[in-house]
């Protein structure tokens, strides 16, 4: 088979590339639901609330991160319910809005699929320091383009949150400053979902991200 004289274009491949990934994933996915009778997406639910404890999230939420339509989220939603693993929970505020909660049994569901084992973590292994660390930076990224193009909901990340000071310190190895913990961290500790993540306001998000940017 002959090689094509004008190859797709490098944002196609990337795609293809991406695709070729999340494809691992939902294989990796699907073999961990198993393990405790769920389908991927009854475990992207648990996960999901993993961390949001205290307040949990209503259906609206869960399926607009999950990127799956309300009547599919509330069927997982009550399947997971009927089992023990969530709860719903009156707003405190309005009566009328449900909020959906991990229970304790559910998290013990969680971590028990939790082995970080898998083949999408075998090739992520594979990379060495430098390769990761790049690829964690470029994926924040993307993530970051996606959420403000209203394509994702903002994500729990560090560069979407307040108590991020990005390049506050000297230090190569540990140049951003978490004020929550109130310490220093380098760019391989940078999260995608944070449990203390408190979301900045639109012009600080912009403003962070910059600091970030030109480092």
């Amino acid at each position: 088979m002959e090689t094509p004289k004008t190859p797709l274009s490098i944002d196609t491949r990337i795609r293809e590339g991406l695709s070729r990934v999340g494809m691992v994933l939902r294989v990796d996915e699907w073999n961990r639901a198993k393990a405790t009778g769920l389908n991927p997406t009854q475990l992207s639910i648990l996960t999901l609330l993993e961390g949001r404890e205290k307040d949990g999230l209503g259906v609206k939420e869960i399926a607009a991160h999950l990127g799956v339509s309300q009547p599919t989220a509330t069927d997982s939603i009550n399947a997971l319910e009927r089992k023990g693993f969530l709860a719903k929970r009156q707003g405190a505020a309005d009566k009328r809005a449900v909020s959906v909660v991990l229970t304790a049994d559910g998290a013990s569901a969680l971590n028990a699929t939790d082995t970080g084992e898998g083949l999408a973590a075998q090739a992520i292994g594979a990379l060495d320091h430098g390769e990761q660390e790049d690829l964690l930076v470029t994926l924040i990224k993307m993530i970051r383009r996606l959420q403000e193009a209203d394509a994702i909901p903002v994500q729990r990340m560090c560069v979407t949150c307040r108590y991020f000071a990005p390049f506050a310190h000297a230090d190569a190895a540990r140049p951003h400053h978490c004020k929550f913990v109130d310490a220093a961290f380098g760019q391989r500790e940078l999260r995608i979902d944070c449990r203390d993540h408190v979301e900045a306001d639109p012009a600080s998000r912009a403003a962070t991200w910059d600091a970030f940017q030109t480092g």
